[in-house]
């Protein structure tokens, strides 16, 4: 089945119900957009040679013309390939060529209009003269897929430096869809989701259940997360349900305290991307009440590991409550959860150790890389890397993400990126970058440098001349040796620790 048919079978069962919103103001039907997405595709796949199993990039901000595009790639069976905007024309450079992608789509704000992406792709513009032109194509049949044909490449950033393909399948985006309905909230024809954190992850990724239930889908118009603004559609729309990192729930909480806001209008906050803390988790429901739901998953399974449900997160009357709010909750309805030892082994319930996850939200592998592959998938099991500890209620609980991963606002930063852009500096002989405790980001990086005259300022332009803003270090040590362990294995705990006795 083509992910697709999720959008083919709205249109034809309820093709009067609105489809997409800017704002508060209508401006597409279901019916209109499936038309959009026929036309579209058959330019992509006329005009721009676009076959079953090509590649199909999209690095756009949040607009209106993300979905039809996204669908559009579906409908020819293509794989879409959603790509964060916020990334530097070099690592979208590598993305573009790790993938073998023939056509990447922007917006205005996002086009790179360098020669080194037009060689690699043919890139069409939304909402310009060639884009409306596509528009304007006969519109085409909707071209049948395997489940376990690959929809979709997600980027994410590995160990090693360098970024991997996620394969995310037909079977994968639809098994993550029941798991909405069945763990995080029910949603109705007068629901909307609005789309204020990045539509290229997890924000994007939820639109697969409101397309299926011919919901509404709301880009606002100042296409981000902005608190007043999103008080002020929740009024005039309703009904709303989003994905937030903790940054913006956060922020939400403050600014709705703050002006006593009317918040009936949101139905559903679902959190998750980064660590929450319990206090805040406190403060966030006694201001926005039975709103909150969270989960936790990765690209490798993507938003579906866990989830802890707004009954649990408003029964402040269980013996176990503060627990369990500190938890990322139980195994969704599809999916197995275990902790396991060094060797794999499961671990007794209590005992930290490895999550891993079993299920048909988790991917077949990444894409050309077999070695990484078979490192996270081992028995149709993923071991995510983080480590955790089951209570005997099936609770999990996060102690530490991804070795040394780094998370930013809910954006990942992966250490080794940041460490190879600073070591081509000709004088910086040695660097270790960790993570610092930050009140408004949750964590920031920082870089530890041994290097001969540079200062941090030479650093700064380096990492912005390579690395997207949000990844370079918001400070830098210098030393005169790193410390290491007996093997020569750099000892991140020291500088953590280091860290904090200068603050």
């Amino acid at each position: 089945m083509n992910i697709a048919q999720i959008l083919n079978r709205s249109a034809k069962v309820y093709p009067d119900k609105t489809a997409l919103l800017v704002g508060d103001n209508p401006v597409l039907t279901y019916a209109q957009l499936v038309s959009r997405v026929a036309r579209l595709a058959s330019a992509l796949r006329n005009q721009y040679r676009v076959k079953p199993g090509d590649r199909v990039a999209i690095f756009a901000s949040n607009c209106p013309e993300y979905l039809e595009a996204l669908y559009a790639i579906y409908w020819i069976g293509a794989v879409s390939i959603p790509i964060n905007f916020k990334l530097h024309p070099k690592e979208l450079q590598y993305i573009l060529e790790d993938s073998g992608a023939m056509v990447l789509m922007v917006s205005h704000d996002t086009n790179p209009n360098s020669a080194e992406i037009t060689q690699l792709a043919q890139t069409i513009i939304f909402d310009s003269p060639e884009y409306i032109k596509a528009l304007d194509s006969s519109p085409i049949d909707l071209v049948s897929r395997e489940l376990d044909d690959v929809a979709s490449l997600f980027y994410t950033s590995g160990t090693t430096g360098r970024p991997k393909g996620v394969m995310q399948t037909n079977r994968n985006l639809l098994a993550m869809s029941a798991c909405y309905f069945t763990d995080v909230d029910d949603i109705q024809f007068e629901d909307a989701i609005i789309y204020m954190a990045p539509m290229s992850h997890g924000a994007g990724l939820y639109n697969y259940p409101f397309m299926m239930r011919a919901a509404k889908h709301l880009v606002p118009r100042s296409g981000g997360f902005d608190s007043a603004e999103l008080i002020e559609l929740a009024e005039k729309v309703g009904r709303l349900s989003f994905f937030a990192v903790p940054t913006m729930l956060n922020r939400l909480a403050d600014y709705v305290d703050k002006h006593h806001c009317d918040i009936s209008g949101i139905k559903t906050i679902v959190y998750g991307g980064a660590p929450m803390y319990i206090e805040d988790t406190k403060r966030a429901l006694h201001i926005l009440g039975s709103k909150l739901v969270q989960i936790y998953g990765q690209g490798e399974s993507p938003m579906t590991i866990t989830a802890l449900a707004r009954e649990h997160l408003e029964n402040d009357q269980h013996p176990n409550w503060e627990r369990r709010i500190a938890s990322v909750g139980v195994p969704h309805s599809l999916m197995e959860v275990l902790i396991v030892d060094d060797n794999g082994a499961p671990v007794p319930n209590g005992t930290v150790g490895e999550v891993i996850a079993k299920g048909d939200t988790v991917m077949p592998g990444y894409w050309n890389q077999p070695e990484a592959s078979a490192a996270a998938l081992k028995n149709g099991w993923l071991y995510t890397g983080d480590t955790g500890f089951l209570d005997d209620d099936g609770f999990l609980t996060l102690k530490d993400r991804s070795k040394d991963l780094i998370i930013s606002g809910g954006s990942n930063i992966y250490p080794r990126e940041v460490e190879e852009v600073l070591l081509l500096h000709p004088t910086v002989s040695e660097v270790a970058v960790v993570g610092q405790f930050d009140i408004e980001w949750g964590e920031v990086p920082v870089a530890f440098v041994v290097a001969n005259a540079v200062s941090a300022e030479e650093l700064e332009r380096l990492c912005l001349e390579n690395l997207a803003r949000f990844k370079r270090p918001k400070g830098y040590y210098f030393l005169e040796t790193l410390p290491k362990n007996n093997y020569g294995k750099v000892l991140k705990t020291e500088l953590r620790k280091l860290i904090k006795r200068e603050k």
